[in-house]
């Protein structure tokens, strides 16, 4: 038997397929329930707007939101934060201005991370002369 300790609670307790205690799902399910009740009567919703009036945290809101429990579909005004700055996105996990950044620093750390093919550097061509050194002596012979 696996046991945990809750992340949400603390309380010690046998895991199975969800990572909290039985008292916290029911918990959470009671935060799902208050968010797509809300989310039913009033539509055009903001997250904020959906956290305040529900007592649910953005940080729930938007795991709802990511596992598919809230849909997107039904709520024209809903969007949560981007995982790196903040911004309010509907979809993915990163805006496209980090998305794009991220790319970009994804790219140019692979660059300065490989040598230029062109010219082999001075470490390199060391370990070339010394693993073939023993091969040139009996070429010359």
């Amino acid at each position: 038997m696996n046991l945990d300790n809750c992340p949400r609670c603390g309380k010690l307790f046998a895991k199975n397929f969800r990572d909290v205690c039985p008292v916290c799902i029911r918990e959470i399910d009671k935060e799902y329930e208050l968010c797509a009740n809300y989310l039913r009567e009033h539509k055009g919703a903001i997250i904020s707007e959906l956290s305040d009036q529900t007592g649910v945290s953005i940080k729930q809101i938007t795991k709802f939101i990511r596992e598919g429990r809230i849909s997107m579909m039904n709520a024209p005004n809903l969007s949560y934060p981007c995982e790196s700055c903040g911004v309010l996105i509907r979809e993915n996990h990163l805006c496209d201005a980090c998305r794009t950044r991220l790319t970009k620093d994804t790219r140019r750390a692979l660059q300065s991370g490989q040598p230029d093919k062109q010219s082999p550097s001075s470490e390199q061509q060391k370990n070339h002369d010394g693993a073939y050194r023993g091969i040139s002596q009996y070429k010359d012979r």
